[in-house]
């Protein structure tokens, strides 16, 4: 697509540090659009995360091995020399980490790491770049913010810490955000605050962004279009109306069984998914999903099945698409 700022091709993942390979993402095809929020879903262990370090080339490259083609705003990011690589992180790309007390440097002030970054990629003075920190402490909504600039991580509220790693994030005008989980570790009311103000930045920035997560209703609220991951691979994809409403991989419908507002009346009984996760450096043959699948059928073990066309932009990779649309009636029934 021609307004395409993001595009993955075929991408595998190979850890080879192990006793044995282990392939954490394997041939995954993602476009993302200028303006647009893609959420990535799926179980820990899914190749979420992996995915999105690897827009970053984040992964131990030493320990790593990678196929296919990463592509932002044209350019080959797989290719890009050290240099390039320390521009295009910040400045084009950014990342909002998970656990933000992890990712900030405990030894110096939340402001200082933020006006390092912004002189790194630019040619500011130091109380200009003081003065963007202040801005964006203010943009995030930061009580404070010119006290809070001068705090260290751990004097800040797990709330308040996320909020400036994504100030961090946005120091350098990146077009490109990369958020992996990062509203795991807050309390509800929080998340639901970070998860509006995501929105609100990208909405006023016009940035583009790709969210990770496990929660299917966090992705509801933050997405555009939503891609469920499982075993290294995108096993269905479209619009977030289309996922939640007409979904076409048992996969997907088992995680909308599986969270509380996916119960089909109060006081039903949550639906768990059987089974666990497989091992990546031992996958079944055909389907990974298969052993878990309640429509699992032989031709499912005997071959991995191909990504399916089942209506305008959303496509499943499962060969029982159609028994797929009827299970969750099936199951209310």
């Amino acid at each position: 697509m021609s307004d395409a700022l993001v595009e993955v091709r075929d991408l595998k993942v190979t850890f080879m540090g192990g006793a044995r390979p282990v392939r954490a993402v394997d041939g995954v095809d993602l476009t993302l659009a200028r303006g647009e929020v893609m959420a990535l879903i799926g179980e820990s262990g899914s190749g979420k995360s992996v995915t999105l370090r690897q827009l970053m080339r984040l992964n131990p490259e030493r320990k790593t091995h990678v196929e296919g083609s990463i592509r932002v705003a044209g350019e080959d990011v797989m290719g890009l020399s050290s240099a390039r690589l320390t521009h295009y992180r910040g400045a084009e790309a950014a990342m909002i980490f998970q656990e933000p007390l992890l990712a900030l440097d405990p030894v110096y002030t939340v402001g200082a790491q933020i006006t390092e970054a912004i002189r790194r990629h630019e040619r500011v003075s130091k109380a200009d770049a003081r003065a963007r920190a202040l801005a964006l402490f203010e943009r995030v909504r930061i009580p404070s913010p010119e006290r809070r600039l001068d705090a260290y991580p751990h004097e800040m509220s797990g709330g308040m810490r996320q909020r400036a790693m994504i100030a961090l994030a946005l120091a350098c005008r990146p077009k490109l955000l990369l958020a992996d989980e990062p509203t795991t570790a807050l309390d509800a009311t929080v998340q639901i605050q970070i998860l509006l103000l995501l929105r609100e930045l990208q909405r006023d920035l016009g940035l583009s962004i790709v969210f990770v997560t496990h929660d299917l209703g966090a992705a509801v609220e933050v997405a555009d279009r939503i891609a469920v991951m499982y075993a290294g691979r995108i096993v269905e994809e479209g619009t977030a109306r289309d996922l939640i409403r007409t979904p076409r991989h048992p996969y997907t419908i088992g995680l909308l069984k599986s969270r509380a507002h996916g119960a089909l009346s109060k006081g039903s009984r949550l639906e768990a998914i059987p089974g666990s996760p497989p091992d990546l450096a031992n996958l079944p043959p055909g389907c990974a999903f298969a052993p878990r699948c309640p429509l699992a059928a032989d031709a499912c073990r005997a071959a991995a099945p191909p990504a399916l066309d089942v209506g305008p932009g959303h496509r499943a990779r499962c060969i029982r698409t159609e028994d797929a649309a009827g299970l969750l009636m099936t199951q209310a029934a």
